[in-house]
Parts: C-alpha cells; structure tokens; sequence
C-alpha cells in the first residue's frame, strides 16, 4: 500500500548503517543518483507482483507521477526549532534527574534514558535550517550536546556524536558559511575536540556502533578543520595527536578508522609548524617509519591500504619541514628505510624519493646529505636519475619525481663535504660522462617547457595592453609562479647541479657540457640567465644572510661557467 503524506512524515527510518567515508567525485556520485533511480524504478517494477498481477506500464507511470508530485514537507519554522531545543532540553534534564535519584536501579531511568535517545535522533532535522543554528547557541543546547558525549550509556553518546557529525556536514557548512560559524565557534569554545578525543578511550571498536562513533567523531573533527583551518593546532594540544598516533600504530587488522586516522593526521600537519614540533616531540617520526617500514617489501592489497601508505608517507614529508625533526629521521635511520624503498622498486619506491628531498633540503638536511652517501644511497639513486621510474598508482607524477630526483642531488651538491662531495662528483664522469648527457637531455626537455609557456604568458600580456590593461608587480608574480610550475623550478635544478659539477669536477665534465651545447644550439648565456633569475629569487632561506650568502654562491658559480 502506499503511504499519503502524513504517514510519510510520521514514519521513522531506522538508523542508517555504517559506510565508510570515501569521498566520491561528483560524477560518481551523480552515477549512484542514475543506479538509485533505476533501482526505484525496478522496485516498482517488483512490488507489482503482488497477488500474482502484472501491473501494466500505464499504472507504473501513474505510480511514478504520484511519488514525483507528493508536495515537499514544509521547512522547520523559527518556533518549531525553538519547541524541539526545549524539549531536548527538557528530557536532558530529566534523564539527569533519575540517574541522580535512582543511580543503582537502572529501570527507574530507563524510560528516561530511551526518550532522550529518541529526541536526539529526531533532532537531525534541525541540519535542514542551518539559518536557525543562532538559536542552538542563544538556547545553551550546544553545552547541552558537548555534555552528552560524556554520558554514561555510549547510545546516547554515540547518537549525539551522530548528531553533531550531521550539523557540521561540508555541504552545509560550505553553503551557509554567514550562519554556521556561530556554531562553528561555539563548538570550539567548548573544547569539542578535547571533548570527544576523552571519549575515544572508551569506545570498544569491536562493537559496529561504537566503531561507527569512532568515525563520526573523526569526521566532525574534518568537518571543523576544513571550514575552520586554523583551529588544528588547539585540535592537537587537546590530545588529538597523540591519540592519533595510538590508533595508527594499534595492532589491529587494517579498518577504516585507520585510514581515517591517517588522514586526520595529515591535515593537522600541513600547515602546522607547532603540530610539527609535537609529533616529533612524541616519537610521531619513529611510529611513521614503523607503519610504513610494511611497505618496503610488500605493496598495499586495496585502494584503502594504498591511501594508508601515502597519507603516511604525506605526513612524514610534512613533519620534515621542521628543522629538528631531520635529525629525528635520521637517528631513527629514516634514510636507511627509504634507501631499501628505491632498491626494493616496489609501489612505496616513488613516495620514498619525495621523502628524500624532504629531508635533505636546505642547511638542516646537511646531515642527511653526508649520510645518504655514507649508506652508499648514490648507487640507488642515480639509476634513477638516468632513467625516471614510471608513475605509480601510488606516489607522485614521473614530470614531479624528476622534480625531487633533481633537487636531491642539487641539496647533495649544496650541503656535502669532502669525501662525499668527491664521490658525488665523481659520479659525472663515469661511463664515458654518461650522466652529463642524461643532464643535458633533461635542460632542453625542461627548456622548451617553459618557453612554451613563457609564449602563453607573452601572448597573456599582449592581450592585456591591448585592453589598456597594465601588467602589475601582483600579476608579475603569479606569471613567475606560473613558470615554476610549468618546468622553470626543475630547470633551474638541472642547471645549478650542471654549474656545480663544471666548477668542482674533473675538467672533462665541462668540456662535455660546452660540446654538447654546441651540438645541440644551445647556449651558455641562456643557462646564465636562468641561474642569474634563480639567484634573484630565492626565498627559502630562514634567515637574510644566509639567503644573500647563496645568492652570492649562485652568481659566483655563473662567473666561473
């Protein structure tokens, strides 16, 4: 039979089941929309064989027009959000009332206990007026939910979490942005994080709903930190890194919490020098290098583990940028796991080489540098250097690893002393110079990217005069930004370790570099020029002099070329 509109509005669902968080791009999602209405449509289709008739094409459509012309239900009023909040409140108190009253004879507040349950499900309908979240805040019920999170019966507990997961949902946060973040702040002020993270203790994941409650408390968590950004670094004081990591290194089969974790993790890290600092400070570098150590020998079985191991692998190269956390890496012999990694050519092989970079990078990786060739990584490297691995289904682009394979060597060249120095140099003129002609190869690849793009932006500018349109220092930057990410960074790379080795190797390497331009058209101005605008712009350095003192270095060594 089919239901009229008023027992449609008066019928409760039942509680919706677990699914994983996997965020699906929109056309995906736009095909389950076509899969959900076929499936309507054959449910249509198979209901009709009730009594043994056939129901005819006529009376299907008729079925159809009916459901599509069921007038909306009405939006919940001022008044009525207003009712529902007093009501909640109400039952809170209540079930306060006889616990208080009657705490060894849980039957006297059973009935209590199951009405407060039930207006917390009912409440989801508040998530449909975001522009009424004022009066969640004006009323104090926000203080009211954050209570409940501690309640002793997990239900209710798990049901708010739920609940509060729902009223922060992205869609509604990112489409009402002038009425939620009332909300927002108030979920803040009230240490929500601190909150919820007290609650995860005693959560027993081996109970479906009370895994479910682990989830939800994780994507509230995202929900707030994506609309919110800078609330990350109160999120990980609060015990929210800590616990994390806990969870991450759980000996536990793989499961979604896992890889949520993962994810959580990762987003308080990427902007975050103080979460940086606080995972190092907990030993966060040893348990990364402990997860993803799995990975050496043995590739990811799913796409989920596969998204595990890189959201690893992402969170290490972000704690990277934290000065002391490269010595971390290296006392935790980071440097020996992500030699086997290049040497293994399994899926964590290319990720391992963004690491790399990570850690050599700048003065603070010098360490890094001298025991890389030390652990004889130059054997792993280089054939990489000559031959870019091919992209996997997991790690960075071939176009972004000839990127970190370029700036490892240019770090190693930068920052290594002696006899590391020497052997890195010596590298060059082996099997006949063959790895200046690889680097020769990659300065006309990357050479012609970037003139192609410089055309794009020349033409950009034409069009813009013609317009009586000025080009600004603003649009200047962003056309430089342009070229950096059109090929220019890498070039400039290619070009420094190509200066490096002319002038701190043996003479032959120069006299293959000057052949080899001549064979090819190419020109030393153009190299100079490149390397001049390098000098230039280098801003990486934590400190003037010594960001003047590589300036100097630069154009010192485009003299000698």
């Amino acid at each position: 039979a089919i239901m009229d509109v008023g027992e449609l509005l008066s019928f409760k669902p039942e509680k919706p089941t677990f699914e994983p968080r996997n965020k699906k791009p929109r056309e995906e999602n736009d095909d389950d929309n076509r899969k959900k209405k076929r499936r309507i449509d054959s449910d249509i289709v198979q209901t009709s064989h009730l009594d043994g008739n056939q129901i005819s094409e006529e009376d299907r459509d008729r079925i159809k027009q009916m459901v599509e012309s069921e007038p909306d239900a009405e939006a919940m009023d001022e008044i009525g959000f207003k009712k529902l909040l007093l009501q909640f409140e109400k039952r809170v108190y209540k079930n306060q009332e006889m616990r208080i009253k009657y705490p060894d004879l849980p039957e006297k507040f059973m009935e209590a206990e199951i009405e407060l349950n039930e207006i917390v499900h009912e409440m989801h309908v508040m998530a449909t007026v975001p522009e009424h979240y004022q009066i969640l805040v004006d009323l104090r019920s926000v203080q009211s939910l954050l209570q409940l999170i501690s309640h002793d019966n997990t239900d209710i507990s798990i049901a708010v979490i739920d609940l509060l997961q729902e009223l922060t949902d992205p869609d509604i946060l990112n489409e009402n942005e002038d009425t939620v973040g009332v909300l927002v702040d108030a979920l803040l002020e009230g240490q929500v994080v601190a909150v919820l993270v007290n609650n995860l203790d005693r959560l027993d994941e081996n109970v479906k709903e009370e895994f479910e409650g682990v989830h939800n408390s994780m994507a509230i968590i995202e929900n707030l930190a994506d609309f919110k950004p800078e609330m990350c670094a109160d999120a990980a004081q609060q015990g929210l890194l800590l616990w994390l990591l806990k969870r991450i290194r759980m000996k536990r089969p793989f499961d979604q919490n896992k890889l949520y974790c993962s994810e959580i993790l990762a987003i308080l890290l990427q902007d975050t020098d103080e979460n940086r600092q606080l995972l190092g400070e907990s030993d966060g570098i040893d348990i990364l290098l402990q997860q993803l150590a799995v990975f050496k020998k043995h590739d990811p079985g799913t796409k989920d583990e596969m998204e595990l191991m890189e959201n690893l692998f992402n969170c290490l190269c972000s704690a990277l940028a934290f000065a002391s956390n490269r010595a971390r890496f290296l006392r935790g012999e980071g440097l020996q796991l992500m030699n086997l990694m290049l040497r293994e050519k399994k899926m964590s092989r290319n990720s391992a080489i963004k690491v790399l970079n990570h850690a050599m990078t700048g003065t603070e990786g010098q360490d890094n540098c001298q025991k890389f060739v030390e652990i004889l990584g130059l054997r792993s490297l280089f054939p990489l250097f000559m031959k870019t691995p091919k992209q996997a289904k997991a790690g960075p682009a071939s176009d972004e690893l000839e990127e970190h394979i370029c700036s490892i060597l240019a770090s190693m060249l930068r920052n290594c002393q002696a006899t590391p120095r020497q052997r890195m140099l010596l590298k060059f003129t082996e099997n006949d110079h063959e790895k200046v002609e690889r680097l020769l190869e990659l300065h006309f690849k990357y050479l012609d990217k970037v003139r192609h793009c410089d055309d794009q932006i020349e033409r950009e500018k034409m069009r813009l005069r013609h317009s009586g349109d000025d080009v600004d220092e603003d649009m200047e930057d962003e056309f430089y930004l342009r070229r950096l990410d059109s090929g220019l960074f890498t070039l400039q790379l290619i070009d420094y370790i190509m200066l490096e080795a002319c002038a701190s190797g043996a003479s032959s390497i120069r006299t293959r570099v000057m052949q080899i331009l001549n064979m090819r058209g190419g020109s030393v101005k153009v190299i100079r020029g490149i390397m001049r605008e390098y000098a230039g712009n280098i801003g990486d350095a934590k400190d003037r002099m010594s960001k003047e003192a590589e300036k100097d270095r630069i154009l010192a060594l485009v003299d000698k070329f």
